[in-house]
């Protein structure tokens, strides 16, 4: 089993900056792409951001320019930076990663951290 932790979520003031981390920990042979996803009151869980192994990062259209994701392959770790932060940001952020382990390779969640952007 893989277990991800996040951290960093809390209450911030529109224009201003978070910083988001995933650990994951546990029986994990290989990890491959890990991302963020969030999910705002009554709507579905999006994509935020992804990043493969190699590093190749992706965006949705309404965090580019202000997010950034990047990783640290040698803790298992997956960060997103979010600067310029709007209301609209305002959500419980998930982590997510496809990871090799003895039973196969699948898809693991963190808990979810919330973001709330507000003044």
């Amino acid at each position: 089993q893989v277990q991800l932790v996040e951290s960093g979520g809390g209450l911030v003031q529109p224009g201003g900056s978070l910083r988001l981390s995933c650990a994951a920990s546990g029986s994990i042979f290989s990890t491959h792409a890990m991302g963020w996803y969030r999910q705002a009151p009554g709507n579905k869980r999006e994509l935020v951001a992804d990043i493969s192994s190699g590093g190749i990062t992706n965006y949705a259209d309404s965090v580019k320019g202000r997010f950034t994701i990047s990783r640290d392959n040698a803790k298992n770790t997956v960060y997103l930076q979010m600067n310029n932060l709007k209301p609209e940001d305002t959500a419980v952020y998930y982590c997510n990663g496809r990871f090799t382990t003895f039973r196969g390779t699948r898809d693991f969640w963190g808990q979810g951290t919330q973001v709330t952007v507000s003044s």
